[in-house]
Formats: structure tokens, C-alpha cells, sequence
């Protein structure tokens, strides 16, 4: 299959970037090294590239009605300039993706999914669409986004886009709170600016039209030199996210995975209702609700390593053996690396019920040894919100 490239590949290549195959797309895995645009990110800022993710369009008289029966989540009382994070499922209550909705006026609404699955995505909402009055669009191809991450985000942000008190949404930039967003100016181009991010700091993510966002790479990465930014390729964005705690499709999700089991039943509404207060019945309802009143069969944990080997996604977790060597298969790692903020390895891992518990000491089979780990609750690290 051809890699789709973005608008900002030829910036990729002159900063001498690794790039790498992600989800059909040929994205820069790093520039200089994982462990300093990581750390660049955890104590200055950092500049993403995250154009292969799939941006819909979603408007009209009932788009809000619609959403509600699309996704598992309540658009109908998400206020404009807002955002939610939801999934989409299938009937059977398997995750089809995780998303992000903007509402951005009062029957308009942006969706953005993962890259790998933006097809499917947009397939499942064509079909689902059906009766309703709403049109969906995918306009992935017309819009670049880039997202500034770390504690000096704002400071960069601010140097570089312009507010408009007739495009923000009667929002001040000073003034917007986490998962939402607002119109400002680029120079004499519209963007979107959303406070969200998936590294556990604070920060924003930027649509602009494809056409500009060289123009807008090259003058956050200007304007962030002075503050330390530094470009950052997704080898860096997966350790963030995993240190946040945060569920990668593909790893934490799939279609055997639903809501409950990864720990995200708060995203699932089957209480949402319509206007004259008639439950909506919206795709994977019954499933879930089923799922919600049953016992689990697996739990999604942290786990931190006691010892230095890594666990690595795949990696069997077992009871710890006297001998040093693998117990009885409990669970399995979804995700795992060294901890470069904490300094020691981190893992999330789907376990057996009994052995789920904050504080249980287990192990992880690394090439037949059996590694020390102990459940501890999650996200690794938060931020200090000063």
C-alpha cells in the first residue's frame, strides 16, 4: 500500500527526521532522540505533526440528534465550542475508535478520529446518517493539524495566533478551559484552536487549511526556539501518552474490547435522552448496557516495574515466581517502555479480576524471566496544575 504523506513531509525530511509507517501514513518517529523530545515536551514544549488524522464534518438541523445515535456519548447537551471525548461502537459494543467532537456552532460538529481508522469511522457514520437531518463530510484532506504540548504551549500559541473577538466564540485565548476550543487568526487565515492533547501536559491542537500549514509549522517552531520547543515524532508522543495513562487504539481498544472494559464506562450515556425525554437508542446500546450490569472478565491496570526491564505490548503478565521464573498466565501487556519522567518502567495491562487490585505484586514474562511488577492505579503521572 502507498503511505499517504502529509502537507508537512518535506518539513519532516529537511529536519532529518526518522519517519515511519503509521496507520497508512508516513509520519517522522523522531528528529533527534525519543528520551530529549520527550523530556522537551514534560519540561518546555513540543510540535506535532498529527495531519493523518481524520477530520469529519458533521452539520445540519439534526447533526446533534444524529451524534447522540451515532456514538456512545450526549452531543445534544454539549455546548457550542466545546469538546468531548467519546468512542463509536459496533452493535455488539466492540470499540470501533476513539474520537474527539467539537461542537463548533449550533448545528455543526467536527470529528476527528485515528488515523488507522478514519475510513471506518467515516463508513459507520454514512450508514448510521440514514433518516436523520444531517449531512456528514470528510474534509481530512482540506485541513492540516498540528498541536504545541508542554507546559510553554501558551506562551508559543500566543506569540503566533491572533484573537477575533468575531470568530472566538466570545471566548478570550487566556480564558479557555481544557476540551474546548475557539476560533482565532493566523495571519489573515481562519483556525481552530482546542485546548485537548494526548501527552498528559497542557496544550493546543491547530487546524489549519492544508494550503498554510507550512507557513504555521515553520512559525511555531520560530517562536518556540527561545522556549525550548522542539519538534517531536510519535516515538515521543507514545511514551507521553502512556505515562498519562491514555488508551492507544489498537493496543487498549479494538473490536473485542468495549467501553467498560477499558475502564471508560463514564464516556458511555445510557441515560441520554431526546427533547420529550424518550431514551435514545443509540448503535451498541443493549450490548453495553448488558456489559455495564455484568462482572468482568478483564481489568485494564497500570503496572510499575520494580526492576529495569521494560514490558512491551504483548508481553504475558503472570504471577510472581519464587524462582525467578514465569507463574501462571494472569493477564497481558497493551502497552509498555521505560518511564523517562519516572525513571523506571510502566505498563498497561489487561489482568484477571482477583490479581486487579492497587498494590498486587505480579510479574511480567520478558523473554522467560519473570520481571517484577506492581499494580498501581493510573494515570502515571499528572501534571502539576500550579
Amino acid at each position: 500500500m502507498t503511505e499517504k504523506k502529509t502537507p508537512l513531509h518535506a518539513e519532516h525530511e529537511a529536519l532529518g527526521a526518522s519517519m515511519t509507517d503509521f496507520g497508512g501514513w508516513l509520519m517522522p518517529l523522531r528528529y533527534t532522540s525519543d528520551l530529549a523530545e520527550h523530556r522537551a515536551v514534560r519540561e518546555a514544549a513540543g510540535l506535532f505533526d498529527l495531519s493523518h488524522m481524520g477530520g469529519i464534518s458533521v452539520t445540519g438541523l439534526e447533526a446533534a440528534r444524529f451524534l447522540d445515535h451515532a456514538l456512545v456519548g450526549s452531543f445534544s447537551a454539549l455546548r457550542r465550542m466545546r469538546a468531548r471525548y467519546t468512542m463509536i461502537c459496533a452493535a455488539d459494543g466492540g470499540v470501533l475508535d476513539d474520537l474527539i467532537v467539537y461542537r463548533t456552532g449550533d448545528e455543526e460538529f467536527f470529528v476527528v478520529a485515528n488515523a488507522a481508522n478514519a475510513a471506518t469511522v467515516l463508513g459507520a457514520l454514512l450508514e448510521r446518517v440514514a433518516g436523520f437531518d444531517a449531512r456528514v463530510r470528510d474534509v481530512s484532506a482540506d485541513e492540516a493539524l498540528i498541536a504545541v504540548q508542554g507546559p510553554r504551549a501558551e506562551e508559543i500559541v500566543r506569540e503566533v495566533l491572533a484573537e477575533d473577538a468575531e470568530i472566538s466564540g466570545g471566548t478570550a485565548f487566556d480564558e479557555l478551559r481544557y476540551y474546548a476550543c475557539l476560533g482565532m487568526r493566523f495571519g489573515d487565515e481562519r483556525v481552530l484552536v482546542a485546548r485537548t492533547g494526548y501527552t498528559g501536559e497542557d496544550g493546543f491542537e491547530i487546524w489549519v487549511d492544508a494550503a498554510r500549514a507550512v507557513s504555521l509549522w515553520r512559525a511555531l517552531l520560530a517562536a518556540g526556539e527561545p522556549h525550548g520547543l522542539v519538534p517531536a515524532g510519535l516515538s515521543a508522543r507514545d511514551s507521553l501518552r502512556l505515562e498519562a495513562g491514555m488508551p492507544l487504539y489498537g493496543h487498549e481498544l479494538d473490536t473485542t474490547t468495549t467501553p467498560y472494559d477499558a475502564g471508560m464506562g463514564r464516556v458511555v450515556k445510557l441515560d441520554k435522552a431526546s427533547d420529550d425525554g424518550t431514551p435514545v437508542e443509540f448503535v451498541g446500546r443493549a450490548a453495553l448496557e448488558a456489559r455495564r450490569e455484568s462482572a468482568p472478565a478483564r481489568v485494564l491496570v497500570g503496572l510499575r516495574g520494580t526492576a529495569r526491564r521494560p514490558a512491551r505490548a504483548g508481553y504475558a503478565v503472570v504471577r510472581a515466581g519464587a524462582d525467578g521464573a514465569p507463574g501462571a498466565q494472569v493477564g497481558t501487556v497493551t502497552s509498555g517502555a521505560p518511564s523517562p519522567t519516572l525513571g523506571h518502567p510502566v505498563a498497561m495491562a489487561y489482568v484477571t479480576p482477583e490479581v486487579s487490585a492497587e498494590g498486587t505484586e505480579l510479574a511480567v514474562d520478558v523473554r522467560g524471566r519473570a520481571e517484577p511488577f506492581v499494580v498501581v492505579p493510573l494515570p502515571f503521572y499528572r501534571r502539576d496544575r500550579g
